[in-house]
């Protein structure tokens, strides 16, 4: 009995790992390790990107500001001396640029700075300010005659004095700027009179040309993005959740169908670039809409939007269980009381998930609205809907490659921040989206 126990092979359990076991568990923890692996790179990737955008972009939100006390001369500004906004009109904004000269003059003295090789002081201002104060005097007649507090936007070059992208050796090599005028912005700020602080016309601010990128800013890029939002909202969810609704539950099952649902899985893969020039053909050199506008910037990405939508809307539908149906069917109901008395909310939360997200691919699009005209420089602020659809306008990812085309370095700041503005949209969206889903989901 001794012999045959010592002599007979080793009892294999549950508890008892061979071999194999160990092995396949072996193999089971490297996979884990990879996959552990994989997701920090992709994190430490996402943060060194996050990092680097905030890093480059954040200046974008500081701005510096110069105050002056300048004397609207009315000898200069309205020589009728009548008040008369139409007649003031006519002093252009290089009536107003002396003024500023005098104001800084005055202020070196009044305060005793002495720079040594101080030339045109008054350059450290940009070059907007006379627009500035041009349009708050014609919108106040009854200032001129008195001396005034002026807040001016600091040039570019002094802006980025602060902000650590011009120093002084760099300067002496720069024909825009020279070491005695940033001593001099150092005396002011001592002053009291220059000071950098948190930018909000960054967020406001229309465009401005390449040699003001001081005074850039996003208002119209934003307002023509939430336009087109608002075209492929009211396009794009109803026509795609509608074509979901009737492939998925009513169209019948041929070729023809067949060849729809294959197209529409190609059309989510096709470039953007091709829809550009699908809405170039279409909508402008065909129908005659205006370039640059919301309307075809919108009317292109309902297109490209389209696709994603009506897919992940007819996973929603196909997610609700058939017993719903089948119940809803045997005590009588019709199919289209069942299709939207009972499928079509059930599958809301994926329907709305679904939705934010092709709202979001679409925001970020550049390609195809380059290709309708949507680069152009626009400084006004198109109107309030209907009329702004049809005017000119810009989009944020649009805004982001027009800056980076600019050769000033303060654009590429600019650019950074518009980045930033866009990634915090998103962020928002997606977010929304989440919580919608959270939140509709309990009722199932």
């Amino acid at each position: 009995m001794t012999d045959m126990t010592a002599g007979a092979a080793p009892v294999r359990g549950t508890l008892v790992a061979d071999a194999h076991t160990r092995k396949r568990n072996a193999s089971e923890k490297r996979f884990r390790l990879y996959g552990a692996i994989a997701v920090s790179l992709a994190v430490i990737a996402l943060v060194f990107l996050l990092t680097s955008i905030v890093r480059n972009g954040a200046g974008a939100f500081m701005q510096t500001y110069i105050s002056l006390d300048v004397t609207l001369d009315a000898a200069k500004l309205d020589k009728s001396g009548n008040r008369n906004p139409v007649e003031m009109a006519k002093v252009t904004t290089f009536g107003y640029a002396p003024l500023i000269k005098d104001a800084m003059a005055s202020t070196i003295a009044a305060n005793g700075i002495e720079i040594e090789g101080l030339d045109k002081p008054e350059d450290l201002i940009s070059k907007e300010a006379s627009a500035q104060m041009r349009d708050v005097v014609l919108a106040n007649p009854e200032l001129v005659g008195e001396t005034r507090r002026f807040e001016f936007v600091a040039d570019g070059r002094i802006d980025g004095y602060y902000k650590g992208r011009v120093t002084m050796q760099s300067a002496e090599r720069d024909s825009n700027v020279t070491p005695a005028q940033l001593r001099f912005a150092d005396a002011l700020k001592e002053a009291g009179l220059l000071e950098t602080r948190f930018n909000w016309n960054f967020i406001t601010w229309p465009d401005a040309s390449e040699n003001r990128p001081e005074v850039s800013g996003l208002g119209v890029a934003i307002l023509g993005s939430f336009y087109m939002m608002l075209i492929v909202l009211g396009l794009a969810l109803p026509i795609g959740v509608a074509a979901s609704i009737y492939l998925e539950e009513f169209a019948p099952r041929n070729r023809l169908t067949d060849l729809i649902e294959v197209n529409i899985s190609n059309l989510a893969a096709v470039p953007s670039i091709v829809f550009g020039i699908l809405g170039l053909a279409i909508f402008i050199n065909f129908v005659g809409l205006p370039q640059s506008a919301p309307i075809v910037g919108g009317l292109v990405l309902t297109l490209m939007t389209l696709p994603t939508i009506i897919i992940t809307t007819r996973a929603s539908l196909t997610a609700v269980p058939p017993s719903i149906r089948e119940a809803a069917l045997g005590v009588g109901a019709s199919k289209m009381q069942t299709v939207f008395h009972h499928v079509l909310p059930l599958a809301g939360p994926g329907i709305m998930t679904g939705t934010i997200i092709g709202l979001a691919q679409a925001l970020g699009e550049t390609a195809p609205l380059l290709l309708i005209g949507m680069v152009a420089f626009v400084r006004e602020y198109p109107s309030a809907p209907p009329e702004g659809f049809f005017e000119p306008a810009t989009a944020l990812p649009v805004q982001v490659f027009n800056w980076t085309q600019r050769a000033d370095p303060a654009f590429i700041e600019r650019a950074s921040g518009a980045i930033i503005v866009l990634l915090v949209f998103l962020f928002i969206m997606n977010a929304i989206a989440v919580v919608l889903r959270r939140r509709f989901e309990r009722r199932w």
